[in-house]
């Protein structure tokens, strides 16, 4: 899966601007009256409140979080509960990290580095999880794979050639925008480090600019365009570009390459039997730049009030690493065993935050999904980042074939939230459906870990995800009597019914939560943690 990053969602906007094509389509502005009872924010959030809003309170702060601090202040206050395994299914998590070193899940079973398979489960040495990547990295788009093949007889063969077709010359135009953007922006850097006779320079300062030089305005009028699409500075606004460029110079040389060769397993991928207890033991990134698995972890599970980066949900947590997600789509083979892998090791919750839109031989997967749910496993999977319909377009891994019947009640499907309650509450780039998405939570800009000690931002489906997967895991440790069933259903039927309208797609379409989700609501800790204990009595 190609993870949604910050860079990428500025890739076209300045270039459209410029060139006098950058009117945006209207939005709905929701009537206050639509906005339930709660009062919209009018406040721009504070730094600590954009680094913690995903766990704070809508009726106290006007912010849609999912009432974290409020469930530990009135409902768990100082207990622990039982300990609870999360498996993290992912790409390479940072076991070394300050804020995670400390809830890491360790195989007891198994003596470290005796080159044994101690415990006889068919990996060697699995001692904090397992890399069914191993040595691997950068890997094709399952449709790219599919053409790859040369099989021009296989399924969706004509479809993955046209959406090749489309997706190259899409992201070749992304990347004249994104090289024109940062040419903008150097300039504008230039112009205003001149004027000032300093490089740093605030916001301040350029708004306060009144000139009559041509340059100088025009270096004014690009500052406009950055402060008002929430890039904050100029300098902010290189390093977006920038890092944009990289993720889409990434999209055309590694996931679009036909020729790539990129597993390194030795293993036949189409045999799901070929080769067990391959890959290796060590579930770390194989470059800093391999975040997305540090990132989702430190969101579930990051260690709670030690004076350190961020405060993850759930807070009696063992984190298993299971490195699956290569750069680029992961294989159903990996998938499939890394979901048999977790519940045959103990994990009660699994996050998935991946997915594509190709998938040979999703059975396995399902099948593993449904072995998951016969072991009590709950499995928390990202929606994905389209901007789509999945009751419409197919997305992969799921539970069902379309909207059919579901194999087991095990699997929870999550959408995003922004930060700002009302109409563009639901974010941009989510996807959404009635019957394959099942609640909302927190996605768009959610600080957490990143690789050797570090913390950012990120947004996407995979940041909503584990937010859940951090509330799912505070109830089966508080109550661990309740089924990953009943706990799928506490998370729907405790969420916030929101009836606010809200702007989904790429069309910007007005709908209601309930109807592009199956239960209209937005997640909350609060109330799950109080309908959890009404279930388990």
């Amino acid at each position: 899966m190609k993870y949604l990053f910050k860079p990428f969602l500025y890739t076209v906007f300045l270039s459209a601007f410029l060139f006098g094509c950058g009117a945006t389509t209207g939005v709905l502005s929701t009537p206050i009256e639509n906005i339930d009872t709660s009062p919209l924010k009018e406040a721009e959030l504070s730094k600590n409140e954009k680094n913690t809003w995903s766990h704070l309170d809508l009726a106290k702060d006007t912010i849609p979080g999912m009432s974290v601090d409020k469930a530990y202040k009135e409902i768990i206050k100082n207990k622990k509960g039982k300990t609870v395994i999360v498996a993290v299914i992912d790409s390479g998590t940072d076991i070394d990290h300050e804020d995670l070193d400390d809830v890491l899940w360790t195989n007891k079973k198994e003596i470290p580095n005796n080159g044994k398979d101690d415990d006889n489960n068919g990996y060697i040495d699995d001692i904090h999880g397992w890399n069914f990547v191993g040595d691997g990295y950068d890997e094709q788009l399952e449709y790219v794979r599919l053409l790859a093949s040369g099989d021009k007889n296989a399924p969706r063969y004509a479809e993955a050639q046209a959406l090749y077709d489309s997706e190259y010359q899409k992201y070749l135009g992304y990347k004249t925008n994104s090289e024109q953007n940062l040419q903008y922006v150097a300039f504008a850097d230039d112009e205003f480090t001149k004027h000032f006779g300093k490089a740093d320079y605030t916001k301040a300062e350029v708004l306060a600019i009144k000139t009559e030089d041509e340059r100088l305005g025009q270096a004014v009028q690009i500052a406009q365009f950055v402060y008002s699409n929430d890039l904050e500075s100029i300098a902010n606004a290189k390093k977006v570009f920038k890092e944009g460029l990289v993720e889409i110079n990434d999209r055309l040389n590694v996931n679009l390459n036909k020729n790539l060769k990129g597993r390194k397993t030795g293993d036949n991928p189409n045999d799901l039997n070929d080769k067990p207890g391959y890959g290796n033991n060590n579930p770390r990134p194989s470059k800093k730049t391999e975040s997305h698995g540090t990132h989702v972890t430190g969101i579930i599970a990051a260690e709670r009030d030690n004076n350190k980066g961020m405060n993850g949900v759930a807070n009696n947590v063992q984190i298993m690493a299971i490195r699956s997600t290569p750069n680029g789509d992961e294989y159903d083979k990996d998938v499939a065993l890394a979901i048999r892998y977790a519940a045959d090791n103990g994990a009660k919750v699994i996050n998935a935050s991946f997915g594509k839109s190709f998938s040979p031989n999703s059975q396995w997967v399902r099948d593993a999904i449904k072995y998951a749910g016969e072991k009590d496993v709950l499995f928390v999977h990202a929606a994905g980042n389209d901007s789509e319909n999945i009751d419409v377009v197919k997305n992969y891994p799921n539970d069902a074939i379309g909207t059919g019947p579901e194999v087991s009640d095990n699997f929870i499907t999550v959408g995003a939230l922004t930060n700002k309650y009302g109409s563009t509450m639901v974010s941009s780039f989510s996807n959404f459906g009635k019957v394959n998405v099942d609640v909302f939570a927190p996605g768009s800009d959610i600080y957490a870990t990143m690789p050797e000690n570090e913390y950012d931002m990120n947004s996407g489906t995979s940041m909503a995800a584990p937010n859940v997967a951090g509330v799912a895991a505070l109830i089966r440790s508080q109550y661990p009597s309740l089924t990953a069933s009943q706990v799928k259903k506490i998370l729907m039927d405790s969420g916030l019914p929101i009836k606010a309208k809200v702007t989904i797609g790429t069309n910007k379409q007005v709908k209601s939560l309930s109807e592009i989700s199956t239960s209209g609501r937005i997640v909350n800790a609060y109330n799950a943690l109080i309908m959890a204990s009404q279930m388990a009595k």
